[in-house]
């Protein structure tokens, strides 16, 4: 696992540097969730997110990292927006702005292409810390109604050309 995270930590540097600065609060992506969509169908996801602070912070405006895991392996060839990388195989990083004061940070989207087409998806959210590791402070998932949010969520969609919200 440290080595995955050390491999896409590189890739992410030779991309842009868009590597979590070592300085940076270990503590800033504390609260987290992401909101947004995916829409699946004939083996291309649509995703939108945007990450959300329930409680906002001194770290507004700080950049985050995050992972989305796919259960299916990507496509060999994607198109990706600036300041997101391929890190493994089923996994791509994404280096964006952290919520504002209000809490909102900026909206994200990503068009990716899955081998072959499969019939459904399962897509996991999770925040990097400064040093390249998952928030994951209380266990739970950010979707859980009543707990504290960790910046870790998990979205299955169908290929319906349903979108799903989360």
């Amino acid at each position: 696992m440290r080595v995955a995270a050390v491999c896409g930590a590189a890739l992410m540097a030779a991309v842009g540097g868009m590597v979590p600065q070592a300085g940076a609060a270990g503590g800033a992506e504390e609260g987290l969730a992401y909101h947004g969509s995916v829409l699946l169908s004939g083996g291309l996801a649509d995703v939108r997110f945007a990450p959300h602070r329930s409680k906002p912070d001194a770290a507004a405006g700080a950049k985050v990292t995050v992972r989305l895991r796919w259960s299916v392996p990507l496509a060999d060839r994607q198109a990706l927006p600036r300041g997101c990388v391929r890190a493994e195989p089923r996994v791509l990083m994404c280096r964006i702005g952290a919520p504002d004061a209000d809490g909102v940070g900026q909206q994200v989207g990503l068009r990716v292409r899955l081998q072959g087409a499969p019939s459904e998806v399962l897509v996991d959210f999770d925040t990097l810390q400064s040093g390249g590791q998952a928030d994951d402070q209380t266990g739970g998932q950010s979707g859980e109604q009543g707990g504290e949010q960790t910046g870790r969520q998990r979205v299955l969609a169908l290929d319906t050309g349903d979108t799903y919200y989360f």
